[in-house]
């Protein structure tokens, strides 16, 4: 569930950037043509699926017989017509144009365009995914040494802070 709220708050935060000033239509068309070309209105596949995966679970927790599948099926519809309320992409194109005309000049749209129109930008954007993926599973294995280290540094500095913390609360008579 974690997962959901970290993807779900990636991209509430992209959309909560807002434009200063207006941009051109060219600069708009620029925008366009990047999200297109970096597959944008993808982004919100893996929170659909994620979504689907913990409906799918769920049905199996309940240990529902096979003939309520239909179930399943209806309620990650109803669940896929939320997420497209809140995250389909027709919902946060024009937040993610404005977005990226706030962040990038027209000139520099129309290089990254030009890129990822190049042979090395086609391969990056056909790579990347698998790339970042593997990135995080990387740093994830990286960090699992770490996490004791971290909760045991979180438990000292509160029994420092707080002397009684940690300790048992003495037995009422």
């Amino acid at each position: 569930m974690t997962r959901l709220r970290v993807l779900c708050a990636a991209v509430a935060l992209a959309c909560a950037s807002g434009q200063v000033l207006a941009a051109t239509p060219a600069h708009n068309q620029a925008a366009e043509r990047f999200l297109t070309l970096a597959n944008a209105d993808k982004l919100g596949t893996p929170v659909y699926m994620q979504v689907q995966q913990m409906f799918a679970q769920r049905f199996e927790q309940t240990k529902a017989p096979a003939a309520k599948k239909a179930v399943l099926d209806s309620y990650q519809a109803k669940a896929n017509a939320a997420l497209d309320n809140a995250i389909g992409w027709k919902k946060i194109k024009p937040k993610m144009v404005d977005l990226y005309t706030a962040t990038f000049t027209e000139a520099e749209l129309k290089d990254l365009v030009k890129f990822y129109e190049s042979p090395l930008g086609k391969k990056v954007l056909q790579q990347m995914p698998k790339v970042t993926q593997q990135s995080a599973q990387l740093t994830q294995q990286s960090l699992e040494p770490a996490v004791p280290v971290v909760n045991k540094l979180l438990d000292d500095m509160t029994k420092e802070l707080d002397p009684n913390a940690g300790k048992a609360a003495p037995a009422k008579k």
